[in-house]
Order: C-alpha cells, then structure tokens, then sequence
C-alpha cells in the first residue's frame, strides 16, 4: 500500500510537471525549478571560469566579437519572447559572454544566460553571422528548458519533491557533472548527454530566428554547417558535432527552416 502510494504521488508530480511550452507548442517534463538551476548555473559558471583561461575583451578582437554577437543575439531573443507575450520566461537571467582558451570545437549556455564560446570554434564559423547561428541555437537550448528536461529525465525520482538540493546532498559530484554535461559543457568530463531531435530541431529553428533579429544572415547558418563537415574529414566529428544529428541531416532541416528566419531578417551596420 505504501509503495502504491510513492508511486501515485510520484506519478502526479510527473504529470504536474508536463506542461505545454507556449511558444513551441510542444510538451516538456521540467521537474526542476528554474531557479534551482539558475542558481546552480551561476556557481558551477563561475567554477568553470576559475579553472580555464578566459580570454579577456578587453584589447582582444575575437572576445570583443563574442560579446558583440552575444549581446545582439540576446537581445533579439528577449525582443522576441516579449513579442509573444513569454518576457516572464526569461527572468532572472544575467546575460554573459565569455571567450575561452580551447582547441575545443564547442558552445553552450547555462540557465540563466551564461554563455561560453570555446576559441576552436572560430575557425569553422569564421564571421559573426556563423557564429551568430551558434549562440542562437545554444540559447535556444536554454531559453527553451531542454537542460531542464534532460536534468529531470537523468534525475528520475531524485527530481521528485524538494529536486535539486537532495540530488545534490546525495551524489554533490555526480549531480554537478550531469548538470554541466545536461548543458553542453561537459565533454572535459566524459558525461556529455545527447539533446534528442526534438531539441535540436527547435534550437535550429529558434536559433535562425534569433540571428535573423539580431541581423545576421541566417543563410549563412549553412555555410557553417557544411565547414563542419569538412572539418570532421570523414572521421569522428569534434565534440560540438558529436551529439548533434548528421551536418547533412542538419543542413536539409535549416533549409526547411529558412524561409520563416528570413522574415526577420533586417541587416544592421557593423
């Protein structure tokens, strides 16, 4: 009877915690307080940050780029979820853009908007509008709760309840390292978790539109994609790419995505 009744109260916080995003139509499982994460995210940010090397933009061209496209890119997301009527949606966040020192082909943003581009990108992306794309789609993966829905899928029942606080009381590493890995930034440790389709689906689609507003060509999000691919040689793709569906697959899904991001798409001046 007792374990009927874990299960039962179980199942109800779970079905509680199904709710139809607004903006994407689809449904999402968050047992996580966004303000769980967000705090989480600033401290594990600022860990990250204390043990590699930050590239100052201060005097620096490609940090100042990162902050200039990460401050345009960021404000077309709030522009477009204010649009929407979702500006709630985005409380609490602390937008930062940091550049760090990496052969790492990598991206990702935290709860909270902390971003963090890794220097062995910048080859592949080469001009502000690739990258452009790449901070679109990385805040689309935040904006839009998939790290929250990958942290409750891994969690499971240590979700359930007071969530976080006892994941994190329980196993404080391993909870630690599956946050960073549920948002991208945990190749170093081994625990990176794959988005499924239907995140990366959305975090290109978004992600289009989010460079389209900050006035970026979107068409060049293509481009990129297919450097990626010529980058990876045939040979196992880098990080970034390794939990992403194929640059083929990729490219044709934008194509189809396109025509909607040039409808926003309005050059600015650099």
């Amino acid at each position: 009877m007792m374990r009927r009744l874990i299960s039962f109260i179980a199942l109800a916080v779970v079905l509680n915690a199904c709710s139809k995003n607004p903006i994407t139509g689809r449904s999402q499982l968050k047992l996580l307080p966004e303000s769980q994460l967000q705090s989480m995210a600033t401290t594990q940010y600022q860990e990250f940050l204390s043990t590699n090397k930050v590239v100052s933009a201060s005097g620096n061209r490609d940090a100042e780029m990162v902050v200039r496209v990460g401050q345009r890119v960021t404000k077309a997301v709030q522009d477009f979820f204010a649009q929407n009527g979702r500006a709630k949606d985005l409380e609490g966040y602390q937008w930062e853009y940091k550049l760090v020192d990496s052969k790492e082909v990598n991206a990702w943003c935290m709860p909270g908007g902390k971003i963090v581009v890794y220097t062995g990108l910048l080859p592949i992306t080469q001009n502000e509008a690739a990258l452009a794309a790449v901070m679109g789609h990385e805040v689309s993966h935040a904006v839009f709760n998939h790290g929250n829905e990958r942290m409750s899928q891994n969690l499971g029942a240590e979700a359930v309840g007071t969530g976080l606080q006892v994941a994190l009381a329980n196993k404080p590493a391993a909870t630690q390292q599956l946050f960073m890995g549920a948002f991208g930034a945990g190749a170093q440790l081994g625990v990176l978790l794959p988005f499924s389709r239907k995140h990366e689906l959305e975090a290109d689609h978004y992600g289009l539109i989010f460079a389209a507003m900050a006035g970026y060509n979107p068409q060049e999000a293509i481009n990129l994609w297919q450097r990626m691919e010529a980058a990876s040689n045939g040979q196992k793709p880098p990080e970034f790419l390794s939990t992403h569906p194929s640059e083929g697959r990729r490219i044709e899904q934008l194509q189809k995505f396109m025509p909607e991001a040039l409808k926003y798409y309005k050059p600015v001046s650099r």
